[in-house]
């Protein structure tokens, strides 16, 4: 076989597209040079060749937004690039609101925007039609108007960031199919890949996956499949239109909830894109291997009930012809976010897929897997992205029903606790059909039905706000209900590893900056940070037996920390998967020992014999549950994990024992705002790797004095430097809404934070937010402002844990 292409390779990147090109263009620009690109055909053969290419600032949260900005940063500096010039106009773009919903969305996501340094606003109908004189803004409340909005040339962008990775020294072979990968070793070994391709094997370190609509052909040559499908996709190109040539401007681009399309200027006419409810997903059945910079068949009767209504939006385009249909497939994934980072259960395997809007946000794709492969993290956390937030529920199946859903809801974007409908019920226990009759109002985490809260009539409707709803007032009476007797609560996936095997005590020792704990029987919050030093996840640990530990983390964690736990333990340990096997009891409130031991004569629920922070193997009844004297509520309470088989029965058993304690039953919510209530913190919304566990307030768990510990070095050096940023609990003197993750923080006139947790306190009957803030802002008393839905509302840094600080309460 001739063999052509280089036999050693530090990264092979798979796929020819923006998402390759940006990500081996990033990775020339970290100094690693040594990397080489592969491609079927030819680059953007796939869908950038295609792509309507629109570059927005806008993202659903701050990791989104900053890497739009270093797309548009970056694209502008090579579009500036004389020797390689290609077509890039900024001409500003809006995003149409019909609802208050649609407003406090918008003014949610400008003041995001603005700790992210990106400005944006909130025009009115007036403004609208000045700035897009075709536009009919009948029914309109305003706009959100992003200054930054425009359009690129798709292949001329993707082919400047190869162009300049060659140009430092990486390789791109086109014409050249990936027809086999093989890992030596085991998947959690460090061993290379070979990648073998038409033209030759190239052995490598570490390999990427960026294939577009071919995911899952590479995927399978890896042994996985990945969450990703295609949506066929339709924009249309319209002839000349007077009323644009009689402009000495180019009108900006729309994005329309209410008709669901976006248009942009395209020389003298128009483009628009419609996001039909027929929609239609594509190569489910594979894909023939000759579709290359082809298209679907056009399909505009698909499109006809949003036509009549973006034809009245647009009354210009009842007179145009339209010369160009284009009908190409686009990736999306269950959340409509793309899976950018490490691929699960394969160490040194890295994927950049599911790129809904590729071309927009592909230059900061590839900053962040190359931040990714080469530190190990980046500049925001990026968890949103990781493919790691999917595990073994998300088969094709799934991934299709929520992919069509996504692309059906294109510009309704989530409110607060919106669990949307599609694939629901694709992990449930045994109680789900139980609960269920209780006319218990759902949620989703990471696959499982959880009760969110229990409605007080059937017909009760949760309203999705960014304000306060009716559904306060339910949670509240849960809350008291509770606090004054005993409340039950099923806690659906909870992520559980039994640890067990030689040297189990001195591996979970070496990961954690935290002392694990040393007797059998008891119980440890323990913190472990990345190589870096910055907070990576945070587990319960219950040490069962010498060299026996249960490790208990975020349900959205399981694949997380599953790949961390394996990379780093050693072969004498073994860890075995327990979240589909056991669900967790939360009994909670000043009865709950009353009640635990009314079902236990043989049981010593005491204080005494069952101290705070303990764990037991106890009976409840016939049925035997591991215990533990833990509370994420702040109340005396206690975790029962149960074997699913037994699951019925020590409900039923607490449920008729409850009678003579006035029993109640509580959900999510309650949980939620007890916890903000406490200090208690949440994985990936105040627990990031953006910060230490210093700047975190966690410095309780930190034991410094440790011989060593994974992050230990790179901590030590940032606690010389001193923190950057200081997470604070405020009180807001808001009675309208709660603030949410991203909201912007004042003192003064300066952005000095940002929100990271909100929620209204029940019991302390405050509103109580989480946020990072300057260090010299953190002293309590300080006095500062939180940006809500547009507004500046006063707030006081104030302890952390309002409710019961000293603790009496869940020591019993």
């Amino acid at each position: 076989m001739s063999n052509s292409v280089k036999s050693h390779a530090r990264v092979v990147v798979i796929g020819g597209g923006i998402a390759g090109c940006s990500t081996l263009y990033h990775l020339t620009q970290l100094g690693w040079t040594d990397v080489a690109l592969v491609e079927r055909d030819e680059l953007t053969s796939g869908s950038t060749w295609h792509a309507a290419a629109q570059v927005t600032q806008f993202g659903g949260n701050q990791t989104m937004i900053g890497l739009k900005r270093h797309s548009i940063d970056l694209y502008r500096e090579l579009a500036a690039d004389e020797d390689f010039p290609f077509y890039y106009d900024i001409t500003g773009g809006m995003r149409t609101a019909y609802t208050q919903d649609h407003i406090d969305t918008y003014q949610h996501y400008i003041g995001m925007a603005k700790s992210m340094g990106v400005e944006m606003e909130y025009i009115s109908p007036k403004e609208i039609k000045e700035r897009h004189p075709l536009l009919t803004t009948d029914k309109m409340l305003g706009a959100w108007w992003d200054p930054l909005d425009g359009y690129i040339d798709p292949s001329g962008i993707t082919l400047a960031l190869a162009r300049k990775a060659r140009l430092a020294g990486a390789s791109v072979y086109r014409s050249n199919p990936v027809e086999g990968i093989t890992k030596k070793g085991s998947r959690y070994g460090t061993g290379e890949f070979i990648v073998h391709t038409k033209n030759g094997d190239i052995t490598c370190e570490k390999v990427v996956n960026a294939t577009g609509y071919r995911v899952n052909e590479v995927g399978n040559m890896l042994g996985v499949e990945h969450p990703v499908t295609s949506m066929e996709h339709m924009y249309f190109l319209t002839d000349n239109i007077p009323e644009l040539e009689a402009l000495d401007f180019q009108v900006p681009i729309i994005r329309d909830p209410l008709d669901d399309f976006y248009s942009r200027q395209e020389k003298n006419g128009l483009l628009v894109g419609v996001y039909e409810q027929a929609c239609k997903t594509f190569g489910m059945d594979g894909i023939d291997p000759a579709f290359t910079k082809d298209l679907c068949p056009p399909d505009l009767d698909r499109c006809l009930e949003n036509m009549e209504g973006i034809f009245e939006r647009l009354p210009a385009l009842q007179n145009a012809g339209i010369h160009t249909t284009i009908n190409g497939p686009i990736t999306y994934t269950i959340d409509g976010m793309p899976l950018i980072g490490k691929i699960p259960g394969i160490e040194n395997a890295y994927c950049a897929i599911g790129l809904r809007a590729g071309i927009g946000e592909g230059g900061g794709h590839g900053k962040i897997l190359a931040d990714l492969i080469v530190h190990g993290e980046c500049e925001w956390d990026a968890w949103c992205l990781d493919p790691r937030r999917f595990t073994q529920y998300a088969n094709t199946e799934h991934t299709c029903l929520k992919a069509i859903e996504d692309y059906q809801n294109e510009f309704h974007y989530h409110l607060p606790h919106e669990h949307r409908p599609a694939s629901r019920l694709a992990r449930t226990t045994p109680l789900y059909p139980v609960l269920d009759q209780l006319d218990v109002a759902w949620g989703v985490v990471n696959g499982w039905e959880r009760s969110l809260f229990f409605k007080p009539t059937p017909d009760f409707e949760d309203e999705h706000s960014y304000r306060f709803t009716s559904t306060k007032d339910v949670v509240a009476k849960e809350i008291e209900a509770l606090t004054t007797n005993v409340g039950l609560m099923e806690v659906s996936g909870f992520n559980r590893f039994s640890i067990q095997g030689e040297g189990a005590t001195e591996f979970l020792d070496s990961i954690t900056c935290s002392n694990i704990p040393k007797k059998v029987g008891k119980i440890s919050l323990c913190y472990l940070l990345n190589e870096h030093g910055h907070v990576l996840t945070e587990a319960t640990l219950a040490k069962l037996d010498e060299e026996h530990y249960w490790y208990g983390s975020a349900a959205a964690a399981e694949w997380h920390d599953l790949d961390w736990l394996n990379t780093h333990k050693p072969d004498s340990v073994t860890i075995t998967e327990m979240a589909a096997s056991h669900t967790i009891l939360v009994v909670a409130g000043p009865k709950s020992r009353d009640l635990l031991q009314s079902l236990s004569p043989r049981c010593d629920w005491s204080k005494a014999g069952f101290p705070w922070l303990n764990v037991k193997e106890m009976t409840l009844g016939h049925a035997k549950v591991m215990a533990m004297t833990v509370s994420f509520s702040g109340e005396l309470a206690y975790e029962l994990h149960v074997p699913n088989e037994q699951l019925y029965l020590v409900w039923k058993l607490l449920n008729e024992a409850g009678t003579a304690f006035n029993l109640s039953h509580f959900g999510l919510y309650a949980t939620e705002s007890m916890r903000m209530e406490k200090g208690y913190l949440h994985w990936k919304a105040d627990l990031i790797y953006e910060r230490n566990p210093m700047e975190t307030g966690l410095d309780f768990f930190v034991k410094m004095d440790k011989p060593d510990f994974i992050g230990k070095k790179a901590l030590q050096a940032q606690l010389e430097k001193g923190n950057q940023k200081q997470l604070v609990t405020l009180v807001i003197d808001c009675d309208l809404a709660p603030a949410h993750s991203g909201d912007s923080i004042y003192h003064g006139e300066t952005l000095s934070g940002t929100v990271t947790s909100g929620a209204y306190g029940h019991r302390v009957n405050k509103n109580i937010a989480y946020a990072f803030v300057e260090p010299q802002l953190s002293e309590v008393g300080t006095e500062v402002k939180v940006e809500i839905l547009g507004e500046k509302y006063p707030a006081v840094v104030t302890e952390a844990g309002l409710y019961d600080p000293k603790n009496e309460l869940v020591r019993g």
